[in-house]
């Protein structure tokens, strides 16, 4: 990556070599790092911290409960800022390597209830309470690299870039740009542990996608939010900034979802159809349910992106159908063709809570709330 590009960004200016004299040192038998891994009080942004565990974690009950200022995430006052650390999720490291570990975990206040932005708690009661359906999740997420001016990254500085065509899937230095990031993050997500399915570029130039799935019931959720974090961390060593934002540049260029497919082992089997298109009725019905919970602002940030235009449905009007990008809810060819499979929910922002977009389509089509 060019530093001239980002001469203005902190971390591309350091000398990356150095790092490595102090990586290469052994680590003390019996002595392993753990990066515990948290959602702060905005619902989108990630946090971390370290601790030194001279044990390896098999299971997330192993590990101790930590606390952490919540005054300084957005998630309490000063006058009572300690908020819980529970872990729930664990993952290979793929920056430090080793035994060490990521920690994915649920944040409780004081009195032991989950924070607000502690969307997983709930989640999880409604995955449990359908396991039997085995719930399958697959979320594509598309995101966008900028420059540290805040412009995506490799476009004129006092202009744009050719219209969008050429770009989608593309290869070749005027088409592509980022590629390293990709392959590295790609690469990270498989060591850690997350089932990552692919990767693409998007249709405007610097942004991708990657998908994650099929994952059963809450990993799904795990999963987007630990693969984010490594988007996030790797994105630092390279001195870019990956966003989620849903709408990064406006006008008639593409925003950035995070479509959700989603299936019931009812729905995967012959005649599945039928139970597919029994969910989409009763999501027609619950519109702006969904709505409400496809991104941390309730609507706002959708409300640029699902436009009617550039692959959106109308974010004021339910539609769905087969083959068809401009709608809420895609039924793919090859599921109509077939007569079982998945459905695609269009609606969900780039930035969305992955585990409020499971837990409303659960609660919709299968608790019928």
């Amino acid at each position: 990556m060019s530093r001239t590009m980002l001469k203005e960004s902190p971390n591309a200016a350091l000398d990356k070599t150095i790092i490595n004299r102090y990586m290469e040192l052994p680590q003390p038998d019996g002595k392993i790092q753990a990066k515990y891994i948290w959602i702060d009080g905005t619902g989108e942004g990630l946090r971390s911290k370290t601790r030194t565990l001279d044990f390896l974690p098999k299971d997330p009950s192993e590990l101790p409960e930590w606390t952490f200022d919540g005054s300084s995430t957005y998630q309490a006052d000063g006058a009572n800022s300690d908020i819980y650390l529970k872990p729930v999720a664990i993952y290979k490291d793929p920056i430090r390597r080793g035994n060490n570990r990521l920690v994915l975990c649920e944040t409780f206040n004081s009195d032991r209830t989950p924070t607000k932005t502690n969307l997983r708690y709930i989640a999880n009661k409604g995955m449990e309470a359908i396991k039997s359906l085995e719930p399958w999740f697959g979320i594509e997420q598309e995101y966008t690299f900028l420059d540290f001016d805040g412009k995506p990254l490799g476009w004129p500085k006092n202009g744009f870039p050719g219209p969008q065509g050429p770009y989608y899937c593309g290869v070749g230095a005027d088409k592509v740009i980022g590629r390293d990031i990709v392959e590295a993050h790609y690469r990270a997500c498989l060591y850690a542990g997350v089932k990552i399915a692919g990767t693409n570029a998007e249709v405007m130039p610097s942004q991708w996608e990657f998908q994650v799935g099929p994952c059963v019931g809450i990993s799904a959720g795990d999963d987007l939010w630990i693969a984010r974090f490594l988007l996030h961390r790797i994105a630092e060593d390279f001195g870019v900034i990956a966003t989620l934002d849903p709408k990064p540049v406006s006008g008639s260029w593409n925003g950035a979802g995070a479509h959700t497919n989603f299936s019931t082992k009812p729905m995967r089997n012959d005649g599945g159809l039928a139970e597919i298109e029994k969910a989409i009725a009763k999501l027609s019905k619950k519109h702006e349910r969904h709505i409400a919970a496809y991104d941390p602002r309730g609507g706002k940030d959708n409300a640029r992106r699902l436009t009617g235009i550039c692959e959106t449905s109308s974010i004021h009007d339910f539609s769905s159908g087969v083959a068809n990008r401009n709608v809420s809810i895609r039924i793919p060819r090859g599921v109509a063709e077939d007569g079982k499979g998945y459905l695609e929910d269009r609606r969900p922002s780039s930035n969305c809570d992955p585990y409020a977009v499971t837990d409303a389509l659960v609660r919709t089509c299968l608790l019928n709330e």
